[in-house]
């Protein structure tokens, strides 16, 4: 690692590679400053300008990754001193990014612009309409990913990289919710959907993770009402934007990481705040088809409107929506069904709303009744109401629906509820008819049905034709709702009311008028509750009267003040109640956070584990695959060669194959060495005999070259000389030709040089006059520096004299405190030296042990390393004795017969032992095997010239040296027979 310099230092060396164009590598050098040891004891003050550099390189490269590490280096420094400096740093980060998206879309909207036309007259031809309809948009996408994209996936991890750093502290918790809110305006202004659902899992995870770190410094505090708020800050800005971006699921998560927080919250939260999330609440209810708590949203953004103190004329509008909407829910138990999902479904939507049980249509109009709803609804949507739940008129229902739909689709506001008021209607036009009629046909029924398809397209699948009436009247009885009965045989509807029968499912909305089953079957309560009042009402007398009344007063104000105390009790038992509520809901999510995090990482210990036993499985199971295949291929090759297993193959083991085949492998290498002793021994006869029948040829070949050489060289001797003569004699010609125009040529280049002369000196003339000018305008401009220097001096000596006497000041005080801090260090360095005095006395003993120890065991090692040099000498005389060469009678053999299986060791050489050169020269140079048949016929007639007692050995007949351990055999010397040896292997 390069040394540490000092900020300032490594600041002015980035920009230096800067302006010479090197900014890679400026961006290196901050980067191993950040990585240094002493980086983290250097002050804020100087890191804040370097840091900011930094952050400029990494945002003018695109490293983002860089840039990261750097933020988190930096604000592991200053978040326990000087949170303002981290937050500069980042909001500069972003800042950056921000420029350089807006710099690349202007760049894209230029290169997308128009091109000039050549000709203007020139009417556009078909194929250029074709193309430009096919290929107009796709210019534009095509410039947009190629400079518009890059900085966007940028800025989108900058967003992530700031939030990254920020997360889980405390004292950055402002800056990281300005982050948040900035990543959630960059993906609605670019319509990143996709970034927008990674940024909601992020924050989420975040959020989730405020308990793993609450024991660390600045952990994030949710009990905490400023921290509460600011996250719910975050939340509903997030859930604007998931509804802007109509990311329906999204805003549904987060209107439940809403309702989390504010269950958290000990403080009520604000009404605007309120009116925001039932807002976005009926939004996404309506969007999900959830007809039932979409009103039930409506409602609660009602009541909180009213405590808001909003004028009629707002509330007049909502009212409506208010009682559309609760008109539109279902009049029959399709809402809430039935099941432990479906339950825990509604249980949870009911949360959401703030309700203690599942709202119906019965209680929503209820609701809206008492709230003075109906007052402030237009007229159109009262004489809805009238129709649905006052009048019982079912043969004129539809009609009269049908002019109250007709106006209620001419609202737009309104046309999202018509669909669900088409059903309610024939809902209430079948409970009517069921009361009025017994059967009835459904041709009839369709004629009534029919003006609520008077504006429903024939395509649609909300009109009400035979299949989806008579699917609607199946769905109706099969809930228990409507006792009908279908008789497609006579194509008529049979309403079965049976006075004695089971009373049927309970609805969400109160019928208009009694059926005649009811009433026979309530008839005998009816009256007895009537004979029960009467009975009442006529065994009161006066007496009695007052006497109940004299016991009342008497207990009247006993029971108020016991009624008083119940109330003072009940609610502080409430009060009590929803603290340990809320305490139990905190520790159980505390709990849950925490056991979700145990489950993680069981779950990912046991992925690590089940990976590395099946990694384990997997690798022998491969060494076993591997071990067949190897054996296979043993057992073939053995098979090949002729050898015969008599075992069975699957019995044998691979050492007994590996065995078998270095058995086949000796055999074969001694069959091999018995055949090239006698190929050699053929071919050197053969050799002898080509080369005593080439000698008369080679002579006559010699005469023949000589005589070939001879005439081609005269040849090439007489033509060179007759090409120069010619050359020479055409060069002659040329100059005699020429010789003329000698004279208009020289007056011609006289000319030229007299014209450039004259040139010459003109620009010198300039040149001199401007050099004259520089002179002057330089003179004044010195004399003018030099005044203001002489200005800046004298300032400056002020300046160095105030400083000197202040340093003086300040040296005085630093000499009395470090005479102070010299007296205190002297009294430590005598401890200090006491105690290192002891230390060195342990040491000296525990060294003196050490060497004793080393002695011994040096000892041991010399007396062990002389028994083995004993051994291996032992070793060595045996060997020799039972290694002697059997000796053959041809000097081509190289190798015994039968060789030796005795392997031959040879003790290595004592290390550390030094050979010096001139021994080693002494041994003479290495031997350099000769290659047989080297040289042309001109050499071999030198060397038939040469005396034959310095004539070298045939060369064919030459053997290469092959290594003493290429077949596992040693090599016998033949005796001397005479032969000629070259000088390099006569010593050997």
């Amino acid at each position: 690692m390069a040394p540490f310099s000092k900020p300032e230092t490594v600041l002015k060396q980035a920009e230096g590679l800067v302006s010479v164009g090197q900014t890679p590598a400026a961006l290196q050098s901050l980067t191993e400053m950040f990585n240094s040891k002493r980086f983290r004891s250097t002050p804020i003050a100087s890191l804040e300008p370097i840091m900011i550099r930094f952050i400029e390189l990494c945002v003018e490269l695109r490293k983002g990754r860089t840039a990261k590490e750097g933020l988190m280096q930096y604000k592991n420094i200053t978040q326990n001193t000087s949170v303002q400096s981290i937050e500069t740093v980042i909001l500069t980060f972003i800042q950056l990014a921000n420029a350089k998206v807006v710099d690349a879309q202007v760049k894209a909207d230029k290169a997308i612009e128009v091109l000039d036309v050549d000709d203007l007259e020139a009417s556009e031809s078909p194929e250029d309409v074709l193309l430009g309809a096919v290929s107009g948009d796709q210019n534009k996408d095509r410039t947009d990913r190629a400079l518009v994209t890059p900085w966007l996936k940028f800025l989108w991890e900058s967003y992530r990289s700031a939030l990254e750093t920020l997360k889980n502290n405390a004292r950055l918790e402002v800056i990281y919710q300005s982050i948040a809110i900035q990543a959630f305006n960059f993906c609605l202004s670019h319509r990143r959907k996709v970034e927008f659902r990674r940024l909601c899992e992020t924050l989420r995870l975040h959020l989730t993770t405020v308990a793993k770190y609450s024991h660390q410094t600045h952990s994030v505090n949710l009990s905490d009402p400023d921290t509460l708020q600011r996250f719910l800050d975050t939340r509903f800005a997030q859930l604007n934007t998931s509804v802007e971006l109509e990311l329906w699921q999204e805003a549904f998560r987060s209107i439940e990481d809403i309702h989390n927080l504010l269950t958290m919250s000990k403080k009520t939260p604000k009404p605007s705040m309120m009116i925001n999330y039932y807002e976005k609440l009926y939004k996404i209810f309506m969007t999900s088809g959830s007809i039932l708590y979409h009103a039930a949203a409506w409602s609660k953004y009602y009541a909180i409107l009213r405590t808001s103190g909003k004028s009629d004329e707002e509330l007049s509008q909502v009212a409506g929506f208010v009682l559309i909407s609760a008109l539109a829910v279902p009049t029959s138990t399709e809402a809430v069904e039935d099941g432990e999902d479906t339950k825990g479904k509604h249980a949870r939507l009911t949360t959401l709303l703030g309700l203690s049980k599942i709202p119906t249509r019965s209680s929503l109009l209820s609701d809206a009744f008492s709230r003075n709803v109906l007052k402030l609804s237009p007229r159109v949507l009262l004489d809805l109401y009238d129709l649905l739940e006052v009048q019982f008129d079912p043969l004129a229902l539809c009609s009269n629906a049908s002019n109250v739909l007709n106006q209620l689709s001419s609202m737009e506001e309104f046309v999202p509820y018509l669909p669900h008021l088409r059903r309610v209607i024939l809902s209430r036009l079948l409970s009517q008819l069921s009361q009025v009629y017994s059967s009835l046909s459904i041709t009839y029924l369709l004629e009534l049905v029919a003006p609520l398809n008077e504006h429903v397209p024939d395509d649609s699948p909300d009109r009400f034709d035979q299949e989806n009436i008579e699917a609607f009247i199946m769905s109706t009885a099969k809930r228990g709702e409507l006792l009908v009965r279908i008789n497609h045989s006579t194509g008529g509807l049979t309403f079965v009311d049976d006075a004695f029968m089971t009373p049927a499912a309970s609805t969400s909305s109160t019928p208009l008028q009694p059926s005649p089953g009811k009433l026979v079957r309530t008839r005998l309560s009816n009256l007895a509750e009537c004979l029960y009042t009467v009975v009442e009402q006529l065994a009161d007398s006066g007496d009695s009267v007052a006497v109940d009344f004299k016991a009342v007063y008497s207990a009247m104000q006993s029971e108020r003040q016991a009624l008083q105390v119940r109330r003072s009790i009940v609610a502080r038992r409430r009060e009590l109640q929803a603290e340990l509520l809320a305490r139990k809901q905190n520790e159980e999510r505390s709990q849950q956070a925490e056991l979700m995090l145990r489950a993680q990482e069981d779950i990912q210990r046991k992925k690590k584990a089940d990976a590395l036993r099946e990694a384990q499985e997997r690798a022998k199971a491969e060494m076993d695959r591997r071990r067949k295949e190897e054996n296979v291929k043993i057992v073939s090759s053995l098979l090949d060669r002729g050898v015969a297993i008599d075992a069975d193959i699957t019995e044998l083991d691979t050492e007994r194959l590996v065995q078998l085949q270095v058995e086949q492998m000796d055999k074969e290498r001694r069959e091999l060495n018995e055949r090239m002793r006698i190929i050699a021994k053929r071919m050197d006869h053969i050799e002898r005999a080509f080369r005593k029948a080439e000698i008369p040829l080679i002579i006559e070949d010699y005469a023949r070259q000589q005589a070939e050489d001879k005439a081609a060289f005269y040849a090439t001797s007489q033509g060179t000389l007759d090409a120069a003569r010619q050359a020479h004699k055409e060069k002659l010609d040329t100059k005699q030709r020429l010789a003329r125009i000698i004279p208009d040529y020289q007056a011609y280049a006289d000319k030229i040089s007299q014209t450039r002369q004259d040139d010459y000196s003109t620009r010198i003339a300039d040149a001199r006059r401007r050099i004259e000018e520089e002179k002057q305008q330089r003179r004044t401009a010195i004399l003018k520096q030099r005044e203001q220097q002489a200005r800046a001096k004298e300032e400056e000596e002020r300046k160095r004299k105030e400083r000197e006497e202040e340093e003086q000041r300040l040296e005085q005080e630093r000499t009395a405190r470090e005479e102070r801090e010299r007296r205190e260090a002297e009294e430590a360095r005598a401890a200090e030296a006491a105690k290192k005095r002891e230390a060195e006395e342990l040491q000296a003993a525990n060294r003196k042990k050490r060497e004793e120890e080393k002695a011994a065991d040096m000892e041991r090692i010399r007396k062990q390393r002389e028994r083995e040099e004993e051994a291996e000498r032992r070793r060595a005389n045996r060997t020799s004795s039972s290694a002697t060469p059997t000796t053959g009678t041809n000097e081509w053999r190289r190798t015994p017969q039968t060789p030796d299986r005795t392997p031959v060791r040879t003790s290595a050489p004592t290390p550390g032992k030094y050979v010096a050169p001139a021994a080693r020269a002494s041994e003479g140079p290495p031997a350099v095997p000769r290659v047989g048949g080297g040289g042309g016929w001109r050499e071999r007639e030198a060397l038939k010239a040469a005396p034959s007692g310095s004539r070298p050995g045939t060369p064919g007949r030459q053997s290469p040296a092959l290594p003493a351990d290429d077949d596992g055999f040693r090599t016998v010397n033949r005796p001397s027979t005479g032969a000629y040896r070259p000088p390099g292997a006569r010593n050997r």
